[in-house]
């Protein structure tokens, strides 16, 4: 009895116990996942990391992911597909076939039997011959062509096929020349953006102490309400640029994203150059020869006239004869591949057309008038080449000339809103003169980011007209 009562008492505190630890077990169990729900729900919510890009970076990712380019590499798969194709023509053609026919049709029964060396003098009899019973026949056939001569078409073909070619991988040149010009463009658009943010923040902070300023001073009854009142707006004004500003930089961002061929939501922090960087000064005789000698587009035209003038040679060759060779084999059976006979057959054929109502002559008069338009835009195209190389000199040689400028005019701006402030202080200037003096400060500012960065994009686009514009140029390498 003692014993069980010990077992009792037992099993009463191993049941209080567990009901005792089970709540406390659902409560730990609760808060550890709340817990891992407000962990996952902050991590979704944290920023991504944004990676430093260099600009040489960022031509390397557009160069492997534009579209604009893969379509352009697509182009040139086409092109040498397409000389695949025209040196066919040169190579013989083979055929087979397979069929099998049944019918009582009295000339396809004759000639069936004598294919299948099956025929016999009961055939020739006037009931078999006229109403002969439904027969079979499965034939195999290899046939061949081949095109001897056709007054130098093909060859022509082949060589249109390879000028074509040609032609496509300029402009694959030229695509990704420009695709090299979208990011630099993109990438110091981003980082002038950037800049301006920088400057808009300065200035909303200049703004608030001016502010500030004015505000002590009116409380202390030396302006009047009208210079607090000018100081507040000001400020509303500068607070509204900076707004503005974030949301270009945001643009912008996206905007060099899409150059690169990537993600528009991609994170990725242009890395400020260098300063104090130089480019070499170019020639502009110099630029124009190297255009006229190395734009991708101007040899694409070279290529697309060669081939046109193929073309016109083809289309001479229409109105020449043609030789073809011709043979085939065939074997006829009364079952499938057994019990019949085989047969071959081949010949020459020449063909020479002597009237086609004008057609071919009317052809090659198009195709001399393609040849002379064909021309007529390679001039057009080289004039327009020196047109562009001369508008990007004089847009570089510009904004070299205005950096400087810029330069001179940010110091002298801030020590005149320097010397301008501590004069309102005084009571010597009004309030629209110290306005002025912020709004000169916070423009050279900006006018002078604005004239760097447009450097070197001009700098950019006058490598791109004059044909020279790559991975490895001045203007992308660090």
């Amino acid at each position: 009895m003692h014993v069980m009562s010990q077992d009792v008492s037992r099993c009463r505190g191993e049941c209080r116990f567990r009901r005792s630890a089970a709540p406390r077990l659902l409560k730990v169990l609760g808060i550890t996942a709340i817990w891992l729900l407000l962990t996952q729900s902050i991590i979704a919510q944290a920023p991504p990391e944004t990676s430093a890009l260099s600009l040489s970076q960022a031509v390397s990712i557009a160069l492997e992911n534009n579209p604009l380019r893969k379509a352009a590499l697509a182009d040139t798969r086409a092109a040498s597909a397409g000389i695949v194709e025209a040196r066919s023509l040169l190579m013989p053609h083979l055929t087979f076939s397979e069929s099998a026919t049944r019918g009582n049709d009295p000339v396809y029964v004759f000639g069936s039997k004598l294919r299948q060396q099956r025929f016999t003098m009961n055939d020739l009899t006037l009931n078999q011959l006229n109403t002969p019973p439904p027969y079979g026949n499965f034939s195999t056939r290899f046939g061949g062509t081949w095109n001897l001569f056709d007054s130098f078409a093909s060859w022509h073909g082949v060589r249109r096929a390879q000028d074509m070619n040609d032609a496509a991988a300029h402009q694959l040149d030229r695509t990704s020349q420009e695709i090299v010009f979208r990011v630099v463009q993109a990438y110091y658009g981003a980082l002038m953006a950037g800049k301006q943010v920088e400057v808009a923040d300065q200035a909303e902070k200049t703004a608030k102490s001016i502010m500030d300023r004015s505000q002590a001073r009116f409380d202390s009854g030396v302006v009047v309400e009208s210079d607090l009142l000018s100081a507040k707006v000001r400020l509303a004004s500068r607070e509204q640029e900076l707004i503005r500003s974030r949301n270009n930089l945001a643009l912008a961002l996206a905007q060099l994203n899409t150059a690169m061929g990537v993600c528009a939501d991609s994170t990725y922090q242009p890395i400020e150059p260098a300063a104090g960087r130089e480019l070499p000064v170019p020639a502009l005789a110099e630029m124009e020869q190297k255009a006229l000698a190395n734009r991708p587009d101007l040899k694409r035209i070279d290529a697309q006239q060669t081939a046109q003038q193929q073309s016109v040679s083809i289309a001479k060759s229409s109105l020449g004869p043609r030789l073809n060779a011709f043979a085939g084999w065939e074997m006829d059976n009364p079952a499938f591949l057994a019990g019949g006979g085989n047969n071959w057959l081949g010949g020459v054929e020449l063909q020479f057309d002597i009237f086609q109502g004008g057609a071919k002559r009317a052809a090659l008069s198009r195709e001399r008038a393609l040849a002379d338009r064909v021309a007529a835009m390679k001039q057009a195209a080289s004039d327009g080449v020196r047109l562009e190389v001369r508008q990007a000199y004089y847009d570089q040689d510009s904004s070299r000339q205005q950096v400087g400028v810029a330069r001179s005019a940010i110091a002298q701006a801030k020590e005149s809103l320097r010397i301008n402030q501590d004069r309102y202080d005084g009571g010597l200037i009004t309030m629209t003169d110290l306005l002025g003096a912020e709004e000169a400060a916070h423009r050279s500012q900006a006018d002078y980011w604005s004239a760097l960065y447009q450097f070197y994009v001009s700098y950019a686009n006058l490598e791109l007209a004059s044909g020279t514009l790559t991975s490895q140029s001045p203007v992308v390498m660090p």
